[in-house]
C-alpha cells in the first residue's frame, strides 16, 4: 500500500483550514450581531457580555487577566469593565496580590444579567445543533483550539 504523498497532505489539510477560516469571520461577526440584537433589552453589549461571562466561569479578575484571556486590548476591557461596573453588573475590590490592579467580580444583578444571557444563547444553540454529533463537536472544538494555538499569543495592547 502506498503511504500519502506528505507535501500532497499538507497542501489539502492546508485547503481544508482556509475553509475554517473563511467560515470562522462570518460566524462570529452574524453571532456578534445576533448577540447584540437579543441583548437589547438589558442594553448590553458583546463586550460586556465577554466581560460578564468571564468573571462568571472564572471568579474575579483583573483587567489585565481578562484582556489576556480575550485577546483584547486592556483599554477595550477596561472600558466594558468601566461600562458593567456603572451598570452595577460587576463591581471592583481590592487585589491582595497587586495593589495597582483591582479584582472586578461579578453583582448579583450581573449574575442575574449573564444567566439569562446564556440561556437565551443556548436556546438558539440547541436549535442550530440539528444532527451535530458529539463526536462532530468534540472534532470542531480539537481543530478551532489548534489554529488558536497556532496563531499564537500576539500583543493586543
Amino acid at each position: 500500500m502506498n503511504e500519502p504523498d506528505p507535501s500532497q497532505v499538507s497542501e489539502e489539510l492546508t485547503d481544508r483550514l482556509t475553509e475554517v477560516f473563511d467560515l470562522v469571520g462570518p460566524l462570529y461577526r452574524r453571532t456578534h450581531r445576533k448577540v447584540e440584537q437579543d441583548m437589547s433589552a438589558e442594553g448590553l453589549s458583546v463586550g460586556v457580555r465577554a466581560v460578564l461571562n468571564l468573571l462568571r466561569e472564572h471568579g474575579p479578575m483583573t483587567v489585565p487577566q481578562m484582556s489576556r484571556a480575550q485577546a483584547l486590548s486592556r483599554q477595550f476591557v477596561q472600558r466594558m469593565v468601566n461600562d458593567a461596573t456603572t451598570r452595577g453588573l460587576a463591581e471592583t475590590a481590592p487585589n491582595p496580590a497587586h495593589q495597582k490592579s483591582s479584582l472586578v467580580r461579578l453583582t448579583e444583578h450581573g449574575q442575574t444579567a449573564i444567566t439569562a444571557v446564556l440561556n437565551r444563547e443556548r436556546a438558539v444553540l440547541r436549535q442550530a445543533g440539528g444532527d451535530l454529533t458529539e463526536t462532530d463537536i468534540d472534532a470542531c472544538l480539537r481543530v478551532l483550539s489548534r489554529l488558536l494555538e497556532a496563531m499564537g499569543n500576539a500583543a493586543i495592547d
